[in-house]
């Protein structure tokens, strides 16, 4: 692909510090036993720490200064807190005043991630600042921490002592949150708080799903999960492991004394005005428990049908189907690919004055005004099954069942579907044609599935170019040959992808659109479907009736310069 990073090891190469047999020999090392390529190199003998830093600082388009012969003045340094020097491991070099620009040295280019950071604690003191960077060696890191903000902070990451500067550079959540308040007599209840309060305002600054709590025999890993893809953090020391999941459990009422079971609990928030719910599962590990907060921020999700990213005909298509007066229409994806969030849009859209709206979900993802929303809650025996019968009793119109998993489940919903109900659900295959044969394993007969069944809708998620650095090439043969594609096939069509900046966090991505794939069933596939035929045929009749598949979705995609040639071939496959 045009104007692609090198990779670190042609870098090393082409300024004749390693040979193509060493790098072969590292490739071969790390696809063994894992680890980076610049420290398998360092540790084979071929080169130096100091070399790779370099290659680093080349790939990520970084100039490498040498900070042992720089005098940094006071009033620079006293831009950052010290806090913030080590947690992020940076030093400040120079800052322009008018173009609000200040350049930091750091020993990891990877983590660029600090930029918006260190952009986001500053804006307090200098509004509009914006952060670039420059390599330095870690040793030349260290010792210049050292020597202008104390302490050695060989560990990395978040120190506990300096956590209570975290709400003095703007980044906590200070007292916005109902949930988090310090435990007084806890020696370290204000240290765990203000390090909770710091990650749940980055995350959710960040547009992050999910935040990951692990922790491991020597380190405590924090990963946010941005646009489906998971990013490093800094990780704060190991011994607030324990303080901090046991405070998060506090706050989301789970009982602190048990560790050895799996859990599950809930927070709720109020965050700058903002309504943000938090999922907390906690799960125990080998060196501790593992926590996941899946962030649901309502203020963040717009639940209309129009702001889906769904094309004309598509969505045309699907406001027809949830308009009908009976029958099933099933969603159909892998976790984590938008299926609730389009059901939402759906309840949204059909939720009027006169349509009564009954879910059963597990569990309830936002409140919807109007529609009465029930949650599973296996504990006490209500399952879908069960809460089903009972919603039947209660006069919907429309019905939306979180998810058909068995028989049972899938029996009441075709059978509140030939009642005259709408029922919409979602069910996990692989795309829309394999659902007839998903439903059939789970035992309801095929002649059902055709009396009921509407439409399916497969879909699945795929991170957006960032606008910011979108550049376009023109695709070499491999990649037309991995996207089943011809040179003709392209003619007059733009291709792009991220070259990565700091408004993507380097990544080349921001924000996440859909691809769909709607498969309405007319008669001949109704047919079809109760003399059993094969996913293959459904398939085939499917894209004759004008089904676009999940590929061609994603082509079209492409050819808008929306997403990249990587995330389409990442998401879906050519099914024959």
């Amino acid at each position: 692909m045009a104007k692609r990073r090198k990779l670190l090891g042609q870098i090393l190469k082409e300024i004749e510090l390693v040979t193509e047999g060493d790098i072969q020999e590292a490739l071969a090392r790390q696809k063994k036993s894992g680890g980076l390529i610049g420290k398998i190199l360092v540790e084979a003998g071929v080169c130096t720490e100091g070399d790779v830093t370099m290659a680093l600082a080349a790939q990520n388009e970084m100039s490498f200064v040498d900070l042992t012969g720089i005098e940094i003045p006071i009033e620079l340094l006293d831009m950052l807190t010290e806090a913030q020097a080590h947690t992020y491991r940076v030093i400040p070099l120079e800052f322009d005043a008018e173009k609000k620009a200040l350049v930091v040295a750091m020993d990891d280019p990877t983590k660029i991630v600090v930029f918006d950071e260190l952009s986001f604690a500053l804006q307090s003191r200098v509004p509009g600042i914006r952060i670039n960077g420059a390599l330095a060696s870690v040793e030349d890191i260290t010792a210049a921490l050292g020597r202008y903000y104390g302490g050695d902070d060989k560990e990395g990451g978040l120190k506990k002592d300096d956590l209570a500067q975290f709400d003095e550079s703007g980044t906590g959540l200070g007292g916005e949150s109902k949930a988090m308040s310090v435990d007084a007599g806890d020696p370290d209840a204000p240290a765990v708080v203000k390090l909770l309060n710091f990650l749940l305002a980055t995350a959710i600054r960040d547009r992050s799903s999910d935040i990951h709590l692990e922790p491991f025999e020597t380190e405590f890993q924090v990963r946010y999960r941005v646009d489906g893809a998971l990013l490093q953090m800094e990780n704060p020391p190991r011994e607030l492991a324990s303080p901090l999941i046991s405070r998060i459990k506090v706050v989301s009422k789970l009982n602190i004394a048990e560790t050895r079971l799996p859990q599950d609990g809930r927070i709720e928030l109020t965050i700058e005005g903002r309504n943000v719910d938090l999922r907390v599962s906690t799960l125990p590990t080998m060196f501790g428990e593992s926590c996941v907060m899946r962030i649901l921020d309502r203020s963040n999700v717009s639940l209309s049908l129009d702001n889906l990213g769904l094309r004309t005909t598509d969505n045309d298509m699907i406001k027809a189907l949830i308009a009908k007066p009976n029958g099933v229409v099933l969603v159909t994806g892998p976790t984590g690919s938008g299926k609730t969030t389009t059901l939402y849009c759906c309840l949204n859209h059909m939720n009027q004055p006169d349509m009564k709206i009954i879910t059963t979900e597990d569990p309830v993802e936002y409140d919807l005004p109007g529609v009465m929303q029930c949650q599973v809650n296996a504990d006490v025996g209500l399952t879908y099954a069960k809460a089903l019968r009972s919603i039947l009793r209660q006069d919907p119109d429309m019905i939306l069942v979180g998810e058909i998993r068995d028989k049972e489940t899938a029996g009441i919903a075709v059978e509140a579907a030939l009642t005259g109900h709408l029922v919409l659900s979602t069910i996990h295959t692989n795309d829309a044609a394999s659902t007839v044969t998903r439903l059939v394993d789970i035992g309801v007969e095929s002649f059902l599935i055709a009396a009921t069944l509407e439409a399916i809708v497969a879909q699945r998620l795929v991170r957006k170019i960032c606008t910011a650095c979108k550049e376009y090439y023109v695709p070499d043969d491999e990649v037309l040959l991995e996207l089943n594609l011809k040179g003709a096939d392209i003619a007059g069509k733009k291709f792009a992808y991220g070259k990565g900046c700091s408004r993507c966090n380097g990544t080349g991505y921001k924000g996440r659109m859909g691809l769909y794939e709607i498969l309405r069933c007319n008669d001949e596939l109704k047919q079809m479907i109760m003399d059993g035929a094969s996913v293959a045929l459904i398939r085939e009749a499917g894209k004759r009736f004008g089904m676009r598949t999940l590929r061609e979705s994603g082509l079209l995609g492409i050819y808008d310069c929306s997403t990249s040639v990587e995330e389409v071939l990442r998401e879906t496959m050519i099914l024959e």
